[in-house]
């Protein structure tokens, strides 16, 4: 078994969810090379601690949490985030946009966003968190969490009009 070490059985693991959890690393890390680093850390750590694993949720979802919190520890590390404090913001009601957008178009659009913006959007849009759980594992306010997620989403909509006012002609 993967838990006692068995390397085998961690090649198994690693081999099942690796391109999965590359994907996670993706959303929050640009550069691939980093990605990779991180993800093959965080394997680490997945292995390391494996007998914690509660059995409390998925086995997926377990390996995915320690890839995400070993992404935003990385960008914390790199003094790259910021989040600015704005009680302020409107709430929006954002609907799908309907686009004819590839995930690779998609991708490029999210990797343009301040890293701030990013982290939080991937976390509540793409992840699933609540605000009061992203505001509690980034250490901001509850409302800073909303105010980024706002200000994401408002970038992405112009980002996308752009796109298509480009591939439309009226640029």
């Amino acid at each position: 078994m993967a838990v006692e070490n068995n390397r085998q059985a961690q090649q198994l693991v690693y081999n099942k969810y690796a391109s999965k959890m590359l994907s996670v690393c993706r959303q929050y890390i640009k550069d691939l090379h980093h990605a990779e680093d991180l993800m093959i850390s965080a394997f680490m750590k997945v292995f390391t601690h494996m007998k914690n694993f509660e059995h409390k949720g998925s086995f997926e979802g377990w390996i995915r949490r320690i890839m995400i919190n070993e992404c935003i520890s990385y960008i914390r590390a790199q003094k790259k985030v910021s989040f600015l404090e704005d009680e302020y913001y409107k709430e929006d009601s954002f609907n799908n946009i309907e686009s004819n957008l590839s995930v690779e178009d998609i991708q490029f659009l999210i990797d343009s966003l301040p890293d701030g913006y990013k982290m939080i959007f991937n976390l509540y849009a793409i992840e699933g968190y609540k605000h009061l759980e992203i505001a509690d594992l980034l250490g901001i306010s509850e409302s800073t969490s909303k105010s980024q997620l706002h200000h994401a989403r408002k970038m992405l909509q112009e980002q996308i009009s752009k796109l298509k006012n480009y591939s439309h002609g009226t640029a």
